[in-house]
């Protein structure tokens, strides 16, 4: 048998809805285990699975702070010193393993925008706006590889003495992004403006490497197969090159999003690109997306810039601004990362509508790393499958951007902007971590039962509960779960709660899928908020087609929370009568209603109708006499709880009245007023009659002579507001109606004789309406 998918929709509907009734009655849960769910905690050296689940952080550790606001490239030397491109105020720093920082270049420009290490520990340094290329370079001593004692203080003596600076290259434009070195010592400039490529020998000469018909060249980046191609993002059209070393381009992918802003390759030869912001039609921007503008001056030395304003746009009438790649405000759309295979085929791999990728890297096991903002966020993104929703938010900084990584002696160098920071990723899991799930309102006063951990390894649970939503508003302490007893949370009654799981380190690992808290709120009476009444309504009950809700039993923290509560269908019906009424509940239980009504003078409350589950109903006006009543609606939470536990509340609605019963028509009389002249009429009709109601006064009369147009009358004392109306008024006989009325039908009456019929009907305050006719015989 086929049912059409109206009735399949019901049913389907119908069944889930008897299969979750159980849910909202009596004990409930708040579990969390879902990504969306564990993102909204704050975990400290705990990382959140994109599946859903916490395990242990890679160590994580603060190395440097600099005075700087933005760190947008980092290099490392093979002693683990790291060098740093910084902006506001621009300079490059020098930062030992050990933390201890010291700035080796300061530049008259804003930004020092790219950097990068040669053999021989030459540093090449680009800045913008101004566009140049300086190299950097220190005391003989610094290259001495020796490794006795003597030797060692000299390269420290060395290291903290003055480095040298000079312009390496000048490529006339505005915008240096990026810099790469070949394996010869070439050095690849990656420009803006113009989208150029240019190639500098190690003894300076340059020339223009590649012309592309993009406005920015972001990112550069060679293949580790030895041919010596060069990978190149650009923006405006978020294209990806492969460039050979002849300066032949082949695009081999060309992005959903306008601007590659990272690259990584990979051991297999596996290209990872980072793209960010929306494609629109028309002319590429004169400057990527991702930026930031700030005032075209020279910070004073040693103070951090002033936070940046996002995306200003530029034109003929606006003050000169210098843009930066790499803002805070960042492009929108969020962003994606996508892998292209060595056989040339593209696949996303990562997608967040939320945080732009700023920097790609790989840790020491291979993973791929993607570093963020603008929440200052690290993920670990498999890289072994086309799912773009495989990935692990492996760590917070403590700053906006994640712009740069480096290898580190054990680990990993991450940099950051707004604020300049420099942090190390170890190579192993860190050896304790803790997350604080967010703060659950249960809604009402209730009391807390077990807890259910569902983990492996070492996991301790804790608790906490409260009154206000802040726990640091004299909650009570963190009280610890005896996983291996009965597993009572342990915490005072309240209506706020939270968790906390600490994860040690062990084997096996330790990992937490699940923390499920059962709760039983305290009853409280349904309110009832109005009762209305409507006559001449009917609804139409749809409660079989409204999609069923989950009370209590909402992961995220939901139950409790107001609903929309779709109106019924309404159809004209005069003769019935409808009410309807809102309702709710602070523990969200199931709901039945009674309804009663009382006439006017009555003591009694009389039951209409009980074991209501819908919010509305209609009824037959004929069921009850005319006159005033009022309606009572008894709302009960029974169908949640046990036998004598449940709580009621009842409204009342405001008086209404009640009028089936058409007015009488009494006395009804009509007689001729009138001449005759040649055969026919030339006067009027004299018509009284009275009207009479029981309830409700007289609203109007009509009366139509010889089945013409209904003319409107009113009565002896023209206002018309009494349950009795006298009438008495002529009417005036058209020409056209004089009409002779042949013998046979005028019994007893003589030739010529005329005959006219008279209708008038009476509508009383609720439109009931009744008629009646008189018939004047010609004489």
């Amino acid at each position: 048998m086929l049912h059409s998918p109206r009735r399949l929709f019901v049913l389907i509907i119908t069944s889930l809805a008897l299969s979750i009734v159980a849910l909202a009655e009596g004990t409930r849960t708040w579990e969390q285990s879902k990504f969306d769910d564990l993102i909204k905690g704050t975990p400290q050296g705990v990382a959140i699975r994109s599946a859903g689940g916490l395990e242990l952080a890679p160590s994580f550790s603060s190395l440097c702070t600099t005075p700087s606001t933005f760190i947008w490239a980092i290099a490392a030397d093979h002693e683990g010193n790291l060098f740093a491109a910084a902006g506001s105020p621009a300079r490059v720093y020098r930062i030992t393993p050990d933390g201890k920082s010291t700035v080796i270049f300061e530049p008259q420009a804003l930004q020092v925008q790219a950097l990068m290490l040669d053999k021989s520990g030459a540093i090449y340094a680009a800045t913008n706006p101004d566009g140049k290329v300086y190299k950097l370079e220190r005391g003989t001593g610094s290259r001495d590889k020796t490794s006795d004692k003597k030797n060692a203080e000299e390269k420290n003596k060395a290291a903290d003495s003055p480095w040298t600076s000079s312009v390496y290259f000048d490529p006339a434009t505005k915008y240096i992004w990026d810099l790469a070195l070949d394996d010869s010592g070439n050095l690849y400039v990656a420009t803006g403006d113009h989208g150029e490529i240019f190639r500098v020998t190690p003894k300076g000469e340059h020339s223009v490497f590649f012309q592309s018909d993009e406005a920015h060249i972001r990112v550069l980046t060679f293949e580790r197969n030895g041919s010596g191609n060069l990978i190149a993002g650009s923006d405006g059209s978020g294209l990806v090159y492969r460039i050979s070393p002849k300066g032949e381009a082949f695009v081999l992918y060309s992005a959903p999003k306008k601007e590659i802003t990272a690259l990584a390759l990979d051991k297999q030869g596996n290209i990872y690109a980072a793209g960010v912001g929306e494609k629109h039609g028309g002319p590429a921007p004169s400057f990527p997306s991702t930026i930031i503008s700030i005032p075209a001056q020279v910070p004073s030395s040693g103070a951090p810039g002033s936070a940046p304003n996002p995306n200003p746009s530029p034109g003929p009438s606006t003050p000169p601004t210098i843009t930066f790649s790499t803002s805070a405000s960042g492009a929108t759309g969020g962003s994606e990362i996508y892998r292209i295979a060595p056989d040339g085929s593209p696949t996303r791999i990562w997608v967040s509508h939320e945080d732009m990728v700023y920097a790609l890297g790989f840790d020491q096991q291979g993973t791929l790393l993607a570093g963020t903002g603008n929440r200052g966020h690290v993920f670990a993104i498999s890289s072994s499958t086309s799912n773009d929703d495989n990935y692990t938010d492996l760590l917070k900084t403590s700053a906006g951007q994640v712009t740069a990584f480096a290898n580190a002696p054990n680990g990993l160098y991450a940099a950051t902007s707004n604020l300049g920071k420099v942090f190390v990723l170890g190579a192993g899991a860190t050896p304790e971590g803790s997350y604080q799930s967010d703060v659950f309102d249960a809604h009402n006063f209730s009391r807390w039962g077990r807890a259910e951990l569902r983990a492996t390894g070492n996991v301790e649970l804790f608790a906490r509960s409260g009154n206000v939503d802040n726990p640091d508003r004299n909650w009570s302490s963190w009280q610890k779960v005896e996983l291996q007893k009965d597993a009572q949370v342990g915490v005072p009654a309240a209506r706020f709660i939270q968790w906390k799981a600490v994860l040690h380190a062990g084997n096996p690992a330790p990992r937490v899928d699940s923390v499920t808290l059962n709760y039983l709120p305290k009853n409280v009476a349904p309110d009832l908020d109005e009762v209305t009444v409507q006559t001449g309504v009917r609804y139409q009950s749809m409660s079989s087609l409204s999609m069923p809700r989950i009370p209590g039993s909402d992961s995220s923290g939901s139950a409790g929370m107001p609903h929309f509560d779709a109106p019924p269908p309404t159809i004209h019906d005069r003769d019935s009568i409808g009410v309807k009424w809102s309702v709710h509940d602070d523990n969200d239980d199931q709901m039945i209603y009674s309804l009663y009504y009382r006439g006017d003078g009555e003591a009694r409350w009389l039951l209409l109708k009980d074991n209501l589950s819908d919010k509305f109903y209609s009824f037959d006006a004929s069921l009850l006499p005319d006159g005033g009543y009022t309606v009572k609606i008894v709302a009960s939470d029974a169908p949640s709880h046990s036998p004598g536990e449940a709580l009621t509340s009842e409204k009342e609605s405001a008086r209404f009245e009640v009028d089936t019963t058409p007015p009488r028509i009494e006395n009804l009389s009509a007689s001729h007023q009138n001449e005759r002249q040649g055969g026919r009429e030339n006067g009027q009709i004299h018509v009284s009659f009275r009207a009479a109601d029981g309830f409700s006064s007289i609203k109007r009369a009509e009366y139509s002579l010889d089945a013409g147009e209904w003319q409107y009358v009113e009565p002896v004392g023209q206002i018309s507001d009494s349950k009795t109306e006298s009438y008495d008024f002529n009417v005036a006989i058209p020409s056209d109606r004089a009409t002779p009325v042949p013998a046979p039908v005028a019994k007893n009456a003589g030739p010529g004789a005329l005959e006219h019929v008279v209708v008038v009907r009476v509508y009383d305050h609720y439109e009931n309406m009744s008629s009646a006719k008189t018939v004047i015989r010609g004489k």
